[in-house]
């Protein structure tokens, strides 16, 4: 009675690590992962283990603007078990990030962007063990290829971060609760064209979407979507694409 006690207040409790085989990836990629979880020195009984694809989301309030945690994906790994003392049990387990998981590998402007997967071990009667580990995240050729575009055009990425809510135009909706916002300025003055231009990708298995978001110096500002086949990435095309939409 008196270890249950113990167990209850978190001394001898279990402990949850997930050792991911890859952590550079990229939206929509399958990855690996081992889930370790060792007993302490009491038995206890284990209500269930997630592991859960995290990202950091801006929302906007009337108090102002702050970032909260948001949950792309969530698997259930163990519904129920009871761990007996000293117990290690090493849980395989393959998934497939969100194919809207944001970048994180930006080398440019502010970056805001973190996507992390997070471990939650919920034990009865116990604190839970919890474990974070983070995850790169690297663009598709579609994504670098315009990233690639915008350069060559004259813009220069200043702010990448993840607001909460969703995209819907005419040929797309997005599903995962954000989106992630690349913005763009002029690198020198431009009297003509955009003054800001911000760029939103959701990408699919085999095509992705672009939402692109145009402040004009002069003019109304306004909204263009793409579409790019994964397997007509050209460089060339897309740069004519952008000069004829920036006009």
């Amino acid at each position: 009675m008196f270890k249950k006690v113990l167990a209850s207040i978190g001394i001898g409790a279990a402990k949850v690590d997930t050792v991911l085989h890859t952590e550079h990836l990229q939206p929509g990629q399958k990855f690996s992962a081992e889930v370790i979880i060792t007993a302490g020195d009491v038995e206890q009984d284990i209500s269930g283990l997630e592991l859960a694809l995290m990202t950091k989301v801006k929302v906007e309030s009337d108090e102002g603007d702050y970032f909260a945690d948001h949950v792309l994906e969530k698997w259930s790994i163990v519904d129920q078990r009871t761990l007996t003392p000293g117990e290690e049990l090493r849980i395989p387990f393959e998934a497939r990030l969100h194919s809207e998981t944001p970048i994180t590998q930006i080398s440019q402007g502010l970056n805001q962007s973190v996507v992390w997967i997070a471990t939650g071990l919920n034990i009865d009667f116990a604190l839970d063990a919890t474990d974070r580990d983070p995850v790169y995240v690297y663009p598709n050729e579609a994504v670098k290829a315009f990233m690639q575009a915008m350069e060559k055009l004259g813009y220069k990425l200043v702010k990448s971060d993840v607001e909460k809510g969703y995209l819907r135009t005419s040929n797309f909706n997005s599903t995962s609760g954000c989106y992630q916002e690349l913005e763009y300025k002029p690198a020198g003055l431009k009297v003509f064209g955009p003054k800001e231009v911000e760029l939103s990708f959701v990408p699919e298995a085999h095509k992705t979407h672009v939402l692109i978001e145009i402040d004009r110096m002069f003019g109304s500002d306004g909204y263009v979507d793409l579409t790019i086949e994964h397997d007509q990435v050209n460089l060339s095309q897309i740069c004519d694409q952008l000069e004829h939409i920036f006009g």
